[in-house]
């Protein structure tokens, strides 16, 4: 775990690599990292019950009016917002979102709520939730962290351990292979069983509103070790399988079949491989939506914490980060990191809330990073997905950037985006239950966002 700022900067991070003017804020991350983790200790979670130092203040802009403008705020509009509620009124309406929407727009400075329809009820998010479970990552492990594999040897054995890192290439284990084919050789070895070691998670399950069916197309059975993202299921002994493979290839003889095995404190390391730090992987989880990422970090979260690695350990994790930020968790329900579950309830008011959060934190700034592009080509918004190309939204390509989310029955767009005149909005626009077709509901989605950056008035 690595250390972080203590202060948050007045200007912000945002999108593109730019910053803009916030009001002061103290975020003080690497605090509450320190918090969050004494949280998770039953002891000391009654003593730190009270506390609040920590947590962003506590603006939410839950409470909102039927007609879609916060309660109060309808004097205060200018030209530009008053046309986009307007706007928002109208289009949230459209047939193709159907009659379970919800959406939440926030002034990114100012931090107040513009528009709000239904944005405290709980919809499925999809794959919104991957910005919960990024920010738990984050806060717990630190945008440093590194994931480490390791080989270590003993009694005849290669024992191949796996450390969660679910970014390890074939060409990374092949590194490993290497210093473990010279030590065997300089001792004389030409022949080792091999067997994988993925005890630091608990046995694979389903989450709350996973099926079967998942597997392992949508997401793996979330193990500690994979090579190549191999969509199997079985991830640790697949790995193995490769090891063996390259060992073979460098002359020593493997003898028998790849088993799985618990590691001895007295095995000896040969070889081990850090991933790229977690700011990278979060980038690469978000910008194509990856499943089995999600899940991983979920787990590790929880091993840095000391918790069962499980979906409930993770997901109790979530809630406990979350509320140091100060973000509501008001009709909040979580089964799972990636957001397959469909049972998995955020309310858009959460969405925003969070994001804006994000926005103040530099220990975050690989999920501003990492939110997909409108128009963004091998992103999850990306022309070969349909996104933001019919008359209304092909305005927003390139200024609208926003996490996706998408299960049979639900939509979700989360995200940021900057008007002409220089102000940054935030939002979260969440459907469920349309009976439309999925891409002319993604259009009126995009349309919506769209609408928030003002290219289409």
């Amino acid at each position: 775990m690595t250390g972080t700022p203590d202060e948050t900067p007045t200007n912000s991070f945002v999108p593109g690599g730019n910053r803009r003017h916030r009001k002061a804020r103290v975020s003080r991350i690497g605090a509450r990292r320190s918090l969050v983790l004494a949280m998770a200790v039953p002891v000391a979670s009654a003593t730190l019950a009270g506390t609040s130092a920590f947590a962003a203040d506590g603006s939410t802009g839950a409470d909102s009016t039927a007609q879609g403008v916060t309660a109060g705020r309808t004097g205060t509009l200018d030209a530009d917002d008053a046309q986009l509620v307007k706007s928002l009124n109208e289009r949230i309406a459209d047939k193709r979102l159907g009659s379970d929407v919800s959406g939440v727009v926030l002034d990114g400075d100012s931090d107040a709520t513009l528009w709000d329809h239904n944005g405290s009820t709980a919809l499925m998010p999809a794959s919104n939730a991957k910005l919960a479970t990024a920010t738990t990552a984050l806060t717990l492990m630190g945008p440093n962290h590194r994931f480490t594999t390791k080989v270590v040897y003993g009694n005849g054995t290669l024992t191949l351990v796996g450390g969660g890192d679910r970014t390890l290439t074939s060409a990374g284990l092949a590194e490993m292979t290497k210093a473990a084919v010279a030590g065997l050789k300089a001792a004389g070895r030409t022949d080792v069983k091999v067997r994988v070691d993925d005890s630091l998670f608990a046995e694979p399950s389903l989450a709350n509103g996973w099926n079967q069916g998942y597997y392992p197309t949508e997401v793996t059975p979330v193990r500690s070790l994979v090579v190549d993202g191999a969509a199997v299921e079985d991830t640790s002994i697949d790995a193995g399988k490769v090891f063996a493979k390259q060992l073979t290839a460098a002359g020593i003889t493997v003898d028998g079949e790849v088993g799985r095995a618990t590691a001895s404190r007295s095995d000896v390391p040969v070889a081990q491989h850090t991933s790229a730090p977690l700011s990278d992987i979060v980038k690469q989880m978000l910008k194509t939506s990856d499943n089995n990422i999600a899940e991983t970090l979920l787990r590790m979260a929880a091993v840095t914490t000391g918790k069962p690695a499980t979906f409930e350990g993770g997901v109790e994790l979530v809630r406990q980060v979350l509320s140091s930020y100060g973000v509501s968790l008001d009709n909040f329900e979580l089964h799972d990191g990636s957001g397959l579950s469909r049972a998995d309830r955020i309310p858009a008011a959460t969405l925003a809330q969070l994001l804006d959060r994000i926005t103040e934190a530099p220990a975050l700034s690989s999920i501003l990073d990492g939110l997909p592009i409108a128009g963004e080509a091998g992103s999850s918004l990306g022309p070969e997905w349909g996104r933001f190309d019919d008359a209304h939204s092909k305005c927003a390509v390139g200024k609208v950037h926003a996490k996706t989310g998408t299960l049979t029955g639900a939509v979700a767009l989360s995200g940021v985006t900057r008007t002409e005149d220089g102000e940054w909005r935030i939002f979260s626009f969440i459907e469920n239950n349309s009976t439309a077709a999925p891409a002319a509901i993604k259009d009126a989605m995009d349309g919506l966002a769209a609408t928030v950056n003002g290219c289409w008035a």
